[in-house]
């Protein structure tokens, strides 16, 4: 907190070499002096078209010297420290022009400066980085096909998955004897503290049971993994929460959530407003339609240059996989989404008037502007 702190009121807004500091400081080892962050390293006329560009710098903290730890231009940050000193683990891919690009996981030498790759072709998003108390290795958490687990890179290269399971895993912190603690929600469960026998990776015990009060004796609706097919043979995940009693005999009115982002994604973690409406009544389908993240830097950018496009596809086939099944009322059916997904619902009640009614929230209708503002 003190190091946060320190930050926050130090450097939050001052120029580094001309560059504007914009992201949290690494975790350091113990006694040093210096910080780590990420920064914008780049100045002139154009640094509005290169707003995605970043450096990684460190700072003295007693004499206020600056050093550029990354040279080539990209997309560089989350900086952390091995336990021995040696070495600085982060995050990033070299410049590029697509609108989405899976991040790599590299390892810097602080002495030399030479850095490598060491993630392979692994292809997900590495986040929550944690050295291994040895320093042998980066312990973090990569979203996956609505999941998020824990895996390993060791210093050599290559990634092993740790724990799998239907959940959302985050990771904080690694104890000596290999004991990782972190927060897990799955579709029922809202998150809670658990620990992870990193040694024993089945053996994941829950601490807290935070809203245990609030969920008990509630129903909730149950939720359906679901894939569809699409144009161009694409396969897209969905999932689809039923209402509380749940009566396949009957029909039910159906909303459609679209996410936000595009480059995001919707996940198996426990969310209340889905079951909201669940408990009042209606089927609630939300999907990851081309675009997404957490399926591979192609399935992410396969809308670049062309959005809306496939992603409307994905999104039709996910509703008509649902229809298809005689549960829903067509009469009923309505559509919504936030930002990316009020862009889309705008697209969707443009293309099509299946849909009764639709909530169309903070879209960016009008790219001009989107740009100007």
């Amino acid at each position: 907190l003190g190091l946060e702190d320190r930050h926050a009121v130090g450097t939050e807004g001052r120029q580094v070499d001309g560059a504007a500091a914009v992201c949290r400081p690494a975790a350091l080892p113990a006694g040093s002096d210096r910080l780590y962050l990420v920064a914008d390293g780049y100045r002139g006329e154009d640094a509005d078209l290169n707003y995605r560009d970043a450096h990684l710098f460190a700072i003295n903290v007693a004499g206020g010297e600056v050093r550029q730890l990354t040279t080539i231009p990209g997309t560089w940050h989350q900086p952390v420290f091995s336990p021995d000193g040696k070495t600085i683990a982060y995050t990033g891919y070299q410049k590029t022009r697509k609108s989405y690009r899976a991040e790599d996981l590299y390892l810097m030498d602080w002495a030399t400066g030479a850095s490598r790759m060491v993630s392979g072709d692994f292809d997900r998003d590495p986040g929550n980085l944690v050295w291994a108390p040895d320093s042998k290795g980066v312990y973090f958490t990569a979203d996956n096909a609505g999941t998020v687990n824990i895996h390993y890179a060791g210093t050599s290269g290559g990634v092993r998955t740790v724990t799998t399971g239907t959940h959302l895993l985050s990771l904080g912190a690694i104890s000596r004897s290999q004991m990782a603690v972190g927060v897990r929600t799955s579709y029922h469960k809202p998150p809670d503290i658990v620990t992870v026998n990193l040694r024993k990776p089945s053996e994941i015990v829950q601490l807290t049971s935070v809203n245990e009060d609030l969920l008990a004796g509630r129903q909730l609706g149950e939720v359906e993994e679901i894939w569809v097919s699409s144009s161009g043979g694409a396969r897209v995940q969905g999932w689809l929460v039923r209402p509380p009693g749940f009566d396949p005999a009957r029909q039910y009115p159906l909303v459609m959530e679209i996410h936000g982002g595009p480059h995001g994604s919707y996940n198996v973690g426990f969310n209340n407003f889905f079951q909201w409406f669940a408990a009042k009544g209606y089927l609630l389908l939300y999907t990851n339609p081309r675009g997404s993240t957490g399926y591979g830097t192609d399935f992410g950018n396969a809308i670049e240059r062309a959005y809306p496009s496939v992603d409307y596809d994905d999104l039709m086939a996910a509703v008509d996989t649902v229809v298809g099944r005689g549960i829903v009322d067509q009469k009923r059916m309505y559509v919504g989404g936030c930002s990316g997904g009020g862009v889309l619902s705008s697209w969707v009640i443009g293309h099509t008037d299946r849909f009764a009614a639709a909530a169309v929230r903070c879209p960016v209708s009008n790219w001009l502007s989107f740009v100007g503002h």
